[in-house]
């Protein structure tokens, strides 16, 4: 059997093209110097601001916008297959400067409030087994500054999804986005404008990158891809029912997953008088009560009805929906779909107790396919701990590979010192 380290350049780069994310091809190059010098990273979103862009065509502020990229990793133990417990820990990163880091709600926008006295400072991902579940990227106002540390797009003034391909081996990007109208905003690397592409049949819902392509589904179901000009080619017909469309990938197949809402007080024991009926909206909130999901027929442009996501499981986050293997997450049986719902309102944060004061904003649902089953997340003891907090092993685990790696620097320096002490 021949070397690793020499394997052909054109072999090495055509294993590299089946390595969905970023975080494994990381690791394919850091197997040996041959390997690392054979492949390219995959293109990224530099650290920090990735670059002005414009802001004709699409709003009024003073400067234009910088985009910020944020990952989902799944995080374990390294050796998890061996361990009696199954615990994970789903979390989001966002890269705001080299050396400085937050960690979010994987759903949402929103920064956890606190993080438990033992966390670790730094976390670091080389003591765990990390899997990368998906990216987002958001749009900022480059003369914006948070209003509150906990809420990063408070006070934005754009705050919908963003999707992102690159071209020409990442020389070149497109993005594509909703406008406050409900068109399609469209921007390629070297546009001095943002282009609003005109054919609305009806508003747009969401967009998703698929196979290096940008697709966009429209509140009927209608989706379309939208082409290196901006042109928009059918790819499904509509699909009537729900009353919120949204686009996922699974196990390379893209989904479609409508969403039926309904009506609901916030609170059903507010009594909301006569008097008060003018400000109704404000006593009302959109309740998620089932799912029915899709996958796509692209021959027939067509979304066909799915009965079951069998050991799948699928998150639709506010910026970035993914989804996961049952078999990788702690306790987690498969075919559910976690989501936000503002119905689902979050427990008291002035608690005192640190577990608590996690979801701002609205709180985890869980859909289950098989029985059409929803509720909060606090239903399911067995799910919520994927969340929050922080499994107990990623303060013991950094402890224990720290006091490990300080003893193996103390041996050394003793050892060095005993070196010069003989030789003097």
């Amino acid at each position: 059997m021949a070397e690793w380290s020499l394997l052909p350049k054109d072999l090495l780069e055509q294993i590299s093209n089946y390595f969905d994310t970023s975080i494994d091809l990381l690791r394919f190059r850091s197997v040996c110097t041959s390997w690392r010098s054979s492949v390219s990273p995959k293109p990224r979103c530099p650290s920090g601001s990735f670059r002005i862009l414009p802001n004709d065509g699409i709003s009024c502020a003073s400067f234009g916008f910088y985009l910020t990229k944020r990952t989902i990793f799944l995080i374990r133990l390294p050796d998890y297959h061996h361990q009696t417990s199954s615990d994970c820990w789903l979390v989001k990163i966002e890269e705001e400067s080299p050396n400085r880091k937050h960690l979010l709600n994987p759903l949402s926008r929103y920064r956890f409030n606190s993080l438990p006295r033992s966390f670790p400072r730094p976390l670091d991902l080389l003591n765990f087994r990390v899997f990368e579940l998906g990216q987002e990227y958001v749009l900022h106002h480059v003369n914006y500054k948070p209003s509150s540390p906990s809420i990063p797009d408070a006070g934005n003034l754009y705050m919908e999804k963003v999707v992102i391909t690159w071209l020409n081996h990442g020389s070149q990007f497109l993005l594509l986005t909703i406008h406050v109208s409900g068109k399609l905003a469209f921007f390629k690397s070297g546009d001095k404008k943002w282009t609003i592409i005109q054919e609305m049949p009806s508003p747009y819902d969401d967009v998703i990158a698929y196979n290096e392509k940008l697709y966009a589904v429209d509140h009927t179901g209608r989706t379309v891809c939208v082409g290196l000009n901006a042109e928009l080619n059918l790819i499904a017909n509509p699909v009537f029912g729900g009353d919120r469309k949204c686009l996922v990938e699974s196990r390379g197949q893209l989904l479609l997953v409508d969403t039926y809402l309904s009506i609901d007080t916030a609170d059903e024991n507010q009594d909301v008088g006569e008097e008060s009926l003018e400000h109704l909206a404000q006593y009302m909130s959109e309740r998620t009560v089932r799912f029915k999901v899709f996958k796509l027929e692209e021959a027939l442009q067509s979304w066909i009805g799915v009965n079951s996501l069998d050991d799948r499981v699928l998150f639709l986050g506010e910026y970035s929906s993914f989804s996961a293997s049952a078999a990788d997450l702690s306790g987690c049986s498969g075919n559910c779909i976690f989501f936000m719902d503002s119905f689902f309102y979050p427990r008291d944060e002035n608690t005192d107790e640190e577990e608590d004061s996690v979801l701002v904003g609205g709180d985890i649902g869980v859909f289950d396919l098989g029985i059409a089953s929803i509720g909060p997340l606090s239903n399911y003891p067995e799910y919520s701990k994927m969340f929050w907090p922080p499994p107990d092993w990623v303060s013991s685990t950094s402890l224990e590979a720290a006091v490990s790696r300080w003893w193996v620097e103390a041996k050394y320096l003793k050892q060095v010192l005993r070196f010069f002490s003989l030789q003097n």
